[in-house]
């Protein structure tokens, strides 16, 4: 499994939409990955329907919900801060406040936070949102009250999530859930559990439903989207045992890809996160047949030596993952591709780092999300390997790859000088309030000056400087898509 963490938007709380006659105010925050972000729109609406509405005033809220994370150490001691927090709210100023932990950590801790810490009143695992009403009658009866019962299938395809703290532009559409793969670093096969996949005409209806409400980007989300394998219900490992009729009408994740660009043609459609071993090559000839379908892909490699990747358990080589990008570039010249690694994974030696080294500059990525190791209690590496990297060598490595891919973006950003893209308009520029902001096609950031143009506007940008990270240009017009 791979995460992008969007440090930018980490511990934000979420505001959504007033439902009238509601009396009870929820407060929610969410750390991790894009998946904890669209699991809490899932919640909210939830609990709309229980009476809640959400505010982004702790001291006011009846109940306060953290989404939480496992893959860092960072992550967990940073809820652990908020959890303190909330608590001495409660303690000083609202009694009656009523504290959960969902997600990941509260899979993976289950018991220790309301037996032997104390420090919250319900804890509810990522398949047990449902459930939510029912732990919250528990705790109103003055009980503790957990579930992390992990469901073979659950996917909250009949809760149309509620859209939170949305720009009304882009918007996640989640497709799996859980994780078959085992690579030894990971928490989320243990917090999320195995792998189901959502039936295509829910996702289709959130799609149009979408597209009708004015949005007009959306990222199909899922641990492993390569992995999506609809049959009519079931996990995916028990796939061979399904009837033939099942198997002759299933549906793979490239026949998704192209239901949805069907559907909504001037909707960009882009998907999170793939799988070396899983990315087949008809998802990339999909892409390519679509014009709606980004040209982007976050295939994340973790690492460049072949003895690392193995101990990771990663079922892909470096020479495999090199060839399927050399096909990529074949097929989708301009596309896009960035990465996640990591640094100093147990037993790295420094010519395993010259390997990930190597392998950067062979790719030359756009751009990447790069952390040094941290042991994750209950992984198969936390359990079976010595996290026998110094520490100061972790640094120094995650430094050498960052400074590396910033001069590979740099590069790639420069690709684009003098040419013109299509942009959407998602917000207002950070740093100039007379300019808007929005991504291309090839998920890269462009700005350029407001003129008469609005938020979900697509606009060709003639691209005249650039950053590391982002290109910077002038409008010359509406494109096509509008």
């Amino acid at each position: 499994m791979e995460k992008i963490i969007d440090e930018n938007k980490q511990g934000e709380s979420l505001a959504i939409e007033q439902k009238e006659g509601n009396k009870r105010k929820l407060f929610i925050e969410s750390y991790g990955c894009a998946m904890n972000f669209s699991d809490s729109e899932i919640v909210a609406s939830i609990m709309a329907n229980q009476g809640y509405n959400t505010t982004q005033k702790l001291e006011e809220a009846d109940l306060v919900l953290v989404n939480t994370c496992s893959i860092r150490d960072k992550a967990e001691q940073t809820v652990r801060k908020r959890l303190q927090k909330y608590n001495a709210v409660k303690r000083d100023h609202n009694p009656k406040m009523k504290v959960g932990v969902l997600g990941c950590m509260a899979e993976r801790l289950k018991t220790k936070f309301l037996e032997e810490e104390k420090i919250v009143d319900l804890v509810v695992g990522p398949d047990a949102y449902k459930d939510l009403p029912n732990l919250l009658a528990e705790v109103d009866e003055g009980r503790d009250a957990i579930n992390v019962i992990l469901s073979k299938e659950e996917t909250y395809g009949d809760i149309s999530p509620v859209r939170l703290n949305t720009n009304g532009v882009s918007a996640f559409v989640s497709i799996t859930r859980g994780c078959d793969n085992m690579c030894t670093f990971c928490v989320v096969p243990f917090t999320r559990g195995r792998e189901r996949s959502r039936d295509p005409q829910s996702i289709i209806e959130e799609v149009n439903d979408l597209w009708n409400r004015g949005y007009k980007d959306i990222t199909l989300l899922g641990q492993n989207v390569d992995s999506y394998l609809w049959y009519g219900g079931g996990l995916k490992k028990d796939f061979d045992k399904a009837t033939d009729m099942q198997k002759a009408t299933s549906v793979n994740f490239s026949n998704l890809l192209e239901i949805c660009a069907k559907a909504q043609p001037k909707m960009r459609i882009r998907f999170s996160t793939s799988n070396p071993q899983d990315l087949t090559l008809d998802v990339v000839k999909t892409m390519a047949k679509y014009q709606n379908i980004c040209n982007h892909i976050h295939l994340p490699v973790q690492s460049g030596s072949n003895r690392i990747l193995k101990e990771m358990n990663r079922l892909h080589t470096r020479e495999e993952y090199m060839e399927l990008i050399d096909n990529i570039r074949e097929i989708l010249p301009n596309c896009s591709i960035s990465q996640d690694m990591i640094a100093g994974f147990p037993t790295e030696t420094e010519d395993d780092f010259q390997d990930t080294v190597s392998l950067m500059e062979y790719v030359k990525y756009n751009f990447g999300y790069m952390y040094k190791y941290s042991e994750r209690p209950g992984t198969m590496a936390g359990r079976n390997m010595q996290d026998d990297v110094a520490e100061e060598i972790k640094k120094r490595r995650l430094q050498d790859i960052v400074d590396l891919q910033r001069l590979h973006s740099e590069e790639r950003t420069k690709e684009w000088l003098n040419k013109t893209v299509e942009v959407l308009i998602e917000k207002e520029s950070k740093k100039s309030d007379s300019q808007w902001s929005g991504r291309t096609s090839e998920s890269i950031v462009c700005v350029f000056p407001k003129a008469d143009y609005k938020i979900g506007d697509f606009v060709n940008v003639k691209v005249t400087d650039c950053t590391s990270a982002t290109l910077i240009g002038e409008a010359v017009g509406y494109s096509e898509n509008n």
